[in-house]
């Protein structure tokens, strides 16, 4: 029987991307795989997806073996239980998007059902008094899970994730590819190779007249899509009719006072402003409409609602949200930017990247490329796209906005029926029912509908069969088990401080 294992793998471009997956691969392929990866000092990397999601705790230790205090610590990096939203239903509300859970369901019915019926009575505290990553992130308090927690205490399951520098990352991960056997080819290519009878690359071409053979090829090359669109013409979906920013200004600034254990999303008029802290420095960066201000503008008040003072000028990113028509195309697998864009509003595109390389490693062809292979890759990954889609388009969506043009165009733009269907059950009585392997599951979508503003007429009848006195003992109960936990929790800083620390730069 013939050896139909691929065996020569050629990833397109580095940073985040490309050295993930070039990790990944030279861990799982084994000793007889090649695994190269191509990539130019000269291009450069976009480098701003610096606040992660809670599953890349499981890829760095579980997939790569990465321990987190070296992770932590090689990458500047901080913990982060959620993300904190100001001025999005209107100006002056502010909500925390926490990790992990909300509150002690009963039965098969979620907590929120029970909380609900005494809010809407004016008899409960807003939801983020109920969930751990929400009490603990305005606090400052961070702590990882202790081993000698009680089963079913909130601290027994602590739900976070990271803010990190990028750049870092990726050279922390190309410092472990290159141990595991990666080879790392420095300059630009210059063409691409395809096979004549079916369209499959073959090779690329260097700048000095080198050509690098491969039988698969991971295309990490960014927005441009060095291999899937400009060599396969795969096509593109265009989304900015739904997520109409197209531009963001990424700007470093010094530290004011102690890393928050959370990202911040600021509304602003013609889009939003993150806030990433990370040990040595603080991440930002304005994501906004060009039709609804222009790049100086941006620029402009980017720089004014800084922390700290500026330790460079604003750097432009473009981008056009959407994704691939296929993600999967011939030989070539696209991850990162060069397989779609989903803007950074809630941390998912490394998360992405990570998922990508979960479903390569399960449906991993032989040189064969069995089509069905592809195909199940591309529909799990459309999927993925669109859910994750409309959970950021929910966000623009669900708002009172109507004091610049950007927000009335947002609140008022029709919508993806599978978000609109979304909407109308929670608005009716708080359900909300996970769709197959969608990344966000209920407590993410409750919080953030209700920190939007989307307040259901009623909830869960069978709520009602618990009897009053036990539902309000049960509410309390849960507020003050979260309220006497976080209070037992250390500071964010202090724990770095004893546990992570980096070394000054």
């Amino acid at each position: 029987m013939s050896d139909n294992r691929i065996r020569n793998v050629v990833v397109v471009g580095g940073g985040s991307a490309g050295w993930m997956a070039a990790a990944t691969l030279a861990t799982y392929l084994g000793k007889g795989a090649s695994i190269r990866l191509v990539e130019s000092e000269e291009i450069g990397i976009v480098g701003v997806g610096e606040a992660s999601v809670p599953h890349m705790k499981t890829f760095n230790s579980e997939m790569l073996g990465i321990k987190e205090v070296d992770f932590v610590t090689h990458t500047q990096g901080t913990f982060k239980l959620g993300i904190e939203f100001r001025n999005w239903g209107r100006i002056g509300d502010s909500y925390i998007h926490g990790f992990g859970k909300i509150g002690q369901g009963i039965g098969p019915l979620p907590f929120h059902q029970f909380w609900l019926k005494l809010f809407l009575a004016g008899r409960a505290a807003d939801i983020g008094a109920y969930s751990l990553q929400t009490v603990a992130a305005p606090q400052g308090k961070f702590m990882v899970s202790p081993g000698n927690a009680p089963a079913g205490s909130p601290l027994s399951d602590i739900a976070y994730a990271y803010h990190f520098d990028a750049g870092l990352y990726a050279r922390f991960l190309r410092n472990l590819s290159e141990k595991r056997g990666v080879k790392r080819t420095e300059g630009k290519i210059v063409d691409v190779i395809q096979r004549a009878e079916d369209g499959f690359i073959e090779a690329v071409l260097m700048e000095g007249g080198e050509r690098i053979e491969g039988e698969l090829f991971i295309d990490c090359s960014g927005f441009r899509g060095l291999l899937i669109e400009q060599a396969l013409k795969t096509g593109y979906v265009d989304w900015s009719q739904w997520l109409p920013c197209d531009r963001a200004m990424a700007v470093p600034c010094e530290n004011v006072g102690p890393p928050t254990p959370y990202t911040r999303s600021t509304a602003l008029k013609a889009g939003w402003q993150w806030r990433i802290p990370l040990q040595h420095r603080t991440g930002n960066g304005y994501v906004y409409s060009s039709q609804h201000i222009s790049d100086d503008e941006a620029a402009a008040a980017l720089l004014t609602n800084l922390d700290g003072k500026a330790l460079a000028d604003p750097r432009a990113l473009r981008f056009t949200t959407g994704m691939r028509r296929k993600f999967w195309n011939r030989n070539v697998i696209a991850l990162g930017l060069a397989s779609g864009f989903l803007e950074p509003l809630e941390s998912t595109s490394i998360y992405l990247v990570q998922s990508g390389l979960g479903r390569l490693l399960s449906l991993f062809p032989g040189r064969d490329f069995d089509p069905l292979l592809a195909e199940r890759f591309n529909r799990e990954s459309t999927f993925e796209y669109e859910r994750t889609r409309d959970f950021l388009i929910l966000h623009y969506n669900a708002t009172e906005r109507d004091d610049t043009p950007f927000w009335d165009y947002c609140r008022t733009m029709p919508i993806p029926d599978t978000l609109r269907e979304a909407i109308d059950l929670f608005r009716s009585d708080g359900r909300y029912f996970r769709n197959g392997e969608d990344f966000f599951a209920l407590p993410s979508w409750v919080q953030v509908m209700l920190g939007q503003r989307i307040v259901p007429r009623g909830y869960h009848p069978i709520v009602d069969e618990m009897p009053e006195d036990d539902l309000v003992a049960h509410v309390e109960h849960m507020r003050q088990v979260i309220a006497n936990c976080v209070t037992a929790m250390p500071l964010h800083q202090d724990f770095i401080d004893q546990y992570c620390k980096a070394p000054k730069t």
